[in-house]
């Protein structure tokens, strides 16, 4: 504890460690130097702002309260986590947060020891606090399972699994449920704050075990009614039924900004010898900072900022952002097709079904963070004759995987996926990163799948999806503005399996698949530039291939090269087993795959992770002159 009251308390505190030292009265100071520190940290480095700034006084009173990291914090999703990354040892990096070589901005397994567990997907911190909480009761140590989850996340059913099975892990068990959109109780106040510290408590806590185990000498029917009887009364004084059917003991609702409330309860749960127990406090999203108060969804994932005004720096858009174009183009389908009908997985912005949702809310479906509900619910809509457009993320797509075979591709089902974030995303990382939805869905029997390779070729997949019926299609595009096309007045009905030819050539063929084809066309003029007569195709279909342009390009070019922003198993290993099959793997053919290499890429500027991928324009051109190199070694060799 430092002893010149001008310094600032934060700067005592580099581990929790130093935080369990202070006095519970300057936790207030500690708290609002903190959240000063956030908001100067991410005005740097942009980054998630409302949902850290929620949950400042939590931060510090769980790391008060508990012994982390023996207690093991998991922050579902983790992108409220800048507060704690800045007071468990790294204050010193926050301002590289989201930058490469820099702080996730998630938290990360390998950044630190406070991070036991890596997140960025939602609902899953109760599963795996209870794993953490279950294998600390096998192995006799002491600490807790600790899960900090958002009402938001609370829309997953995973979360509900979790709590179902949450008897096992007994007292080592915590659920903090973080309330800040006021979706589950109403305001709270003195009177709750004071409730919830007193049911907490252990004297009520040891007596009503005490009246428990009284109740159960009394004859069935009449130990029944005393246990309703007491979730009866607590449930109308606190809430929190559904919770206390699960097995967890609900305490709540509390004020998650005031210390003077929270400290005690946590401290009554920590050392609570009932079962699991689930705290609900209510927070603010942006608390602290006017901006992110006054505009929660604006200042949720900022850019960087003014922290004086709270004005963003944004880049000039030169074309719209590829979501937009999606969600416009739906929007204006949907006017003469009254089947046409949008859902997203509590993604409405970031999918553009917003944008469709104002035109046709009530064909607008945000079904919550439940991918795996809004796949069937779409197979369903698909099944009734409705022309269902299923808008997610790639990387989260991947929750739904079982119900993408189950419940629509063996079903023949035409739901449409309109797959957002595909390839590479900047500064969110491997978790967030559409790498793998190529692959996964492409070996799927029955489905189609396209992938832009620009603004205008989105509009006209949007198009051409709208109107198959014939079976599942999905389309693929990026994450950002597209390339500065001019968007057609008129979308056109692509014919499935059928590619373009951009550019053509006689020696090389470099085959592109997505939004690529930007670089191998500049691939192409550095490769016209050596003497290489070079022909670009733009695939646009990675199933069903277009096998007559392959055939056509393989039998007259001595090089070809597929390129696409997808893992292993995707259009390269379509092209490569096609070739094989029809023994087109001739000693003259060179044939060579370019793809996202086999690891997680940490996040880092778009450009600079494709170039670390090898996916641009220059590897491209390395990639065809070492298959050149490689084939006139080879003819040599032969000949001598």
């Amino acid at each position: 504890m430092s002893e010149n009251p001008a310094t600032p308390l934060l700067d005592t505190v580099n581990v929790p460690a130093d935080l369990r030292r202070l006095a519970p009265e300057q936790l207030r100071q500690l708290a609002d130097e903190l959240r000063s520190e956030m908001i100067s940290a991410v005005g740097t480095t942009g980054g998630h702002l409302g949902s850290g700034l929620g949950v400042v006084e939590l931060t510090v009173a769980i790391h008060y309260v508990f012994n982390t990291p023996d207690d093991k914090l998991v922050w579902d999703v983790g992108h409220q986590a800048y507060p704690h990354k800045i007071i468990t040892g790294r204050r010193d990096r926050i301002r590289t947060l989201r930058q490469g070589g820099g702080l996730s901005g998630f938290t990360k397994r390998s950044e630190s020891e406070y991070d036991p567990f890596g997140a960025a997907h939602s609902s899953t911190s109760i599963s795996a606090a209870l794993g953490f909480a279950v294998a600390n009761k096998l192995q006799g140590k002491p600490g807790k399972g600790i899960a900090v989850i958002g009402d938001g996340a609370m829309s997953a059913g995973m979360a509900y699994e979790a709590m179902n099975n949450a008897e096992q892990a007994g007292n080592r068990l915590v659920v903090i449920l973080n309330d800040n959109d006021m979706s589950i109780a109403p305001p709270v106040g003195g009177l709750s704050a004071y409730l919830a510290k007193i049911v907490s408590s252990r004297p009520f806590l040891e007596l009503r075990e005490v009246a428990r185990k009284l109740s159960r000498k009394l004859p069935e029917p009449l130990h029944v009614a005393a246990r309703k009887t007491d979730e009866f009364a607590r449930g109308m004084a606190m809430g929190g039924t559904l919770f206390e059917e699960l097995g967890f003991y609900y305490v709540g609702p509390i004020d998650g900004h005031n210390l003077d409330h929270l400290i005690p309860v946590l401290e009554n749960v920590r050392d609570a010898a009932e079962g699991p127990c689930l705290i609900h406090v209510v927070t603010q999203k942006g608390k602290g900072y006017a901006p992110a108060e006054a505009s929660a969804d604006k200042y949720h994932g900022v850019q960087k900022f003014d922290v004086i005004t709270g004005e963003q720096v944004k880049a000039v858009a030169k074309a719209p952002a590829y979501q937009n174009v999606f969600g416009e183009t739906l929007a204006k389908l949907a006017d003469s097709d009254p089947k046409i009908c949008a859902i997203t997985a509590a993604m409405p912005s970031g999918t553009g079904v917003d944008k469709f949702a104002k035109a046709h809310p009530d064909r607008s479906f945000d079904v919550g963070i439940a991918e795996q509900h809004a796949v069937t619910f779409a197979a369903g809509l698909a099944a009734e004759g409705m022309r269902p457009f299923a808008a997610i993320y790639s990387t989260f797509l991947q929750r739904a995987f079982d119900q993408v075979v189950h419940d629509v591709a063996i079903q023949n089902l035409p739901v449409r996926f309109a797959i957002d974030r595909a390839g590479l995303v900047g500064a969110d990382g491997a978790t967030h990163a559409g790498s793998f939805d190529i692959t996964y869905l492409a070996t799927l029997p029955n489905m189609v799948v396209m992938a832009a390779a620009d603004e205008a070729e989105l509009v006209h997949m949007t198009y051409t999806a709208a109107l198959h019926d014939s079976g599942p299609i999905a389309f693929r595009y990026p994450r950002g503005n597209g390339v500065g096309v001019p968007l057609p007045e008129v979308p056109e009905r692509l014919e499935i399996g059928k590619g373009r030819v951009v550019r053509e050539g006689t020696k090389v063929a470099l085959l592109s698949l997505g939004t690529r084809l930007a670089e191998a066309l500049k691939a192409a003029d550095a490769l016209e530039a050596r003497g290489l007569s070079t022909t670009v195709a733009d695939l646009r279909f990675a199933k069903p291939l277009d096998t007559d342009l392959i055939r056509r390009l393989m039998a007259s070019h001595e090089v070809v090269v597929t390129v696409e922003e997808g893992a292993i198993g995707g259009l390269g290993a379509h092209v490569l087993t096609m070739a094989s099959d029809e023994g087109l793997l001739d000693a003259g053919l060179k044939i060579r795959t370019m793809r996202l290499p086999d690891t997680f890429q940490d996040h880092d500027a778009p450009d600079k992770q494709y170039d670390e991928a090898g996916l641009n324009a220059p590897q491209i051109v390395e990639t065809v002159l070492k298959a050149l190199r490689h084939n006139s070694a080879g003819i040599e060799e032969a000949r001598a």
